[in-house]
Order: structure tokens, then sequence, then C-alpha cells
């Protein structure tokens, strides 16, 4: 079997793509960085070109199967956050952009890595603005009981701005403990903190 010269152009491309992808992600310290993404992309890359080979397409379509569980493992729960889809979605779109460079569609490929980089690199502050108009929090409120309920807490976020949704309260001794998630503007999440920080009768606050 014979190795042609676009073959290596192949797959220098699918490194050089990979490679910039991957730093973006290494820059903003992901889990899967700049190594991980030129070997997916090259590694799709590699797998289309043997599949062509051997006259089939079983090969490259595996490579989604494939792609999907490295995927779910990137994907993990941080407290009440889901985390990595980004950079599980990522490690998707470079499969799809080294299948392009495998199969010779150079032209798929040049706008495919056009969009991913440009949606990495120039959406990323559109996002962050978009989470500071409106982001859900959780907040443990413990005080002192004082045969209260716990509503003129509730009312606090109310009057920062905020919308809570209660969660579980309940009374230990002589310390009552309130759980919320609230919806709001960064704005009005930090006024509402700093209302709860100097409330003298707060024993205990989480946010």
């Amino acid at each position: 079997m014979n190795f042609y010269l676009e073959d290596l152009y192949r797959l220098l491309l699918a490194l050089a793509a990979g490679g910039l992808i991957g730093a973006e992600r290494e820059y903003r310290s992901k889990a899967t960085g700049f190594r991980t993404m030129i070997m997916i992309c090259v590694g799709a890359t590699l797998f289309t070109m043997l599949s062509t080979r051997l006259g089939g397409d079983r090969i490259a379509a595996n490579i989604v199967n494939g792609i999907g569980f490295l995927g779910a493992g990137i994907i993990y729960k941080e407290e009440s956050r889901v985390k990595g889809l980004t950079t599980a979605a990522t490690v998707w779109a470079v499969s799809a952009l080294g299948m392009s460079i495998g199969s010779g569609h150079y032209d798929i490929a040049l706008a495919g890595f056009g969009i991913i980089m440009g949606s990495l690199l120039l959406l990323a502050r559109l996002s962050y603005t978009i989470t500071r108009l409106n982001q859900t929090r959780e907040y443990k409120v413990v005080t002192t009981y004082q045969n209260k309920t716990l509503n003129k807490y509730e009312q606090a976020f109310i009057d920062c701005g905020l919308s809570p949704r209660r969660g579980p309260q309940q009374r230990i001794g002589t310390q009552m403990i309130g759980r919320w998630k609230v919806s709001g503007p960064e704005k009005a999440h930090e006024k509402c903190i700093k209302r709860m920080l100097n409330d003298p009768d707060v024993k205990e606050f989480v946010f």
C-alpha cells in the first residue's frame, strides 16, 4: 500500500488544526487541552483515510460512537452546575474536522475550523455577558431560632431584585437553616450578599 504525499499533508493539516484549537482549550485550563485535541483530530483523520482506502465507511462511522464515549467522560457535575459541556462539544467538532481533512474535503474543513475557533474565541465574552445578566446560585442561611420563619430572608432576595425558589428548611436545636436557589443579575446577587453578610442575625451564610 503506497503512502502519498497528500496523506502527509492531511496529517500535518490535522496536526495544525487540532493544535490551534487545543491551545485555546489549554490556555483556558480545560481538561482536554493541546495534545489531546491534536490526537483527536489526527486520529479522526487517520481513521477516515484508512476507511477510504479499505473502500467502506464502517470505520469512519464508528468514529462518531467512539468520540461520544470520550466526550461523556469529560462532562462532570460540580455542586449544582454541569461542567465540561463546551469541551466535550469541541472534542466532537474536532473529530468531525479531522474526518473532513481525512476525506480530502478541505473547503468544509477550513470553514469548520473557522467557525470552531471563532466560537471559542469570540463568543466567550458574549457568554460571560449573558451569564452576568442572569445566573442561578444556591444560598444557605443559618440563624438563631426565635419562634419565627425564614420568610424575611426570602423577602430580602426579592427586595434585591432576585427570584428565589425555596428549598428544604429545617430547625436543629436553636438554629433555623434555610436553603434557596436564587436567580437574577450578578449585581443583584452582590447586593444581596452584602446585605446578608451585614445582618447580625445571620450566623452562617453560604453563597
